[in-house]
Order: structure tokens, then C-alpha cells, then sequence
């Protein structure tokens, strides 16, 4: 009855209760020592909701894989605000700058469709746009028709 159990928790915080603990309570395994495991792996991302699988087998053992949070939320931590804008094409929430900009690509790199870094900030730039969050003072729009245009090409060169 090995099997995969899938869902987001809070960094550094997981709890035996939801939604680890109903799906983890009919397994073999010690759902204690999973929300350990988890809190310890994901203290990083303190804060931050967090997905994560558990696999665990019929023996008991488990093993965790932590993935990378949702690119919203290392947005909002990094620049600092708790939601969103409502209209997010005229009201702004907050400003990123570039270099915030490129470490958040860099963190989502692995999970994104994006085969470099310059491709990767154009995908976080656009859900600043969703977000209602500007680049360097611009509408992150027309920030990443900028970096489509090769305005930005030395400081995104990844090699």
C-alpha cells in the first residue's frame, strides 16, 4: 500500500493537523516524525507556502522531496507585501527592483519552462503584471517588453 501524498504547508511550520494529518493518518507511517522532517526542510522558507510530496512505504520509512514555493509568494517575500492588487493594471502594490527581480528567477529557475535566466525573469515579471507589482518603476508589461528587446541582456547573462 506504498504510495504519494501531496500538499502545500507552511514553511518551518507544518503541523500534524490539515491537511498533513488526515492524509497521512491511515499510512504507516509516524506522522510525527514526517512534520519534523518537513519543518526542518523547509525552514527556509519560513512564512511561505511550501509544496511538498511525501512518498512512504509500507514499512513505515518515507522520504520527503520540498519543492520551490509559488512564484506570487517569493515575489511578496521578497518585496515585502501580503496580497495582491485588486486591479492589478492600475493600482500597484509595491516595486521590485531588478536585482530582486533576477533572484527570485533564479530561485523558481528549476521549476519554470524557462531555459535561461533572462527567459526565467520574463516569466516573474509576468506575475508582477498579475500581481500589480512595478520593476524598477515601470509596469512590469512594459519592463519585460524591455528585456525582450535586449535592454537587459548583460545583466541577465547567466553563463
Amino acid at each position: 500500500m506504498a504510495g504519494t501524498i501531496e500538499v502545500l504547508v507552511p514553511g518551518g511550520k507544518a503541523n500534524p493537523g490539515p491537511p498533513l494529518g488526515p492524509e497521512l493518518g491511515p499510512t504507516p507511517v509516524d506522522v510525527q516524525d514526517v512534520v519534523n522532517d518537513i519543518n526542518d526542510q523547509t525552514a527556509a522558507f519560513d512564512g511561505m507556502e511550501v509544496p511538498v510530496t511525501v512518498e512512504y512505504d509500507d514499512d513505515g520509512s518515507f522520504s520527503i522531496e520540498v519543492g520551490v514555493p509559488p512564484t506570487a509568494a517569493l515575489i511578496k517575500d521578497e518585496v515585502g507585501f501580503d496580497t495582491g492588487s485588486g486591479e492589478p493594471q492600475e493600482n500597484f502594490v509595491a516595486d521590485m527592483s531588478i536585482e530582486q527581480l533576477k533572484k527570485v528567477a533564479e530561485q523558481k529557475s528549476s521549476d519554470l519552462l524557462s531555459y535561461d535566466l533572462k527567459n526565467a525573469s520574463k516569466e516573474v515579471a509576468g506575475t508582477c503584471a498579475s500581481l500589480g507589482v512595478t520593476i524598477e518603476g515601470e509596469d512590469a508589461r512594459t519592463f519585460k517588453q524591455r528585456i525582450d528587446g535586449g535592454d537587459f541582456d548583460d545583466y541577465f547573462d547567466d553563463e
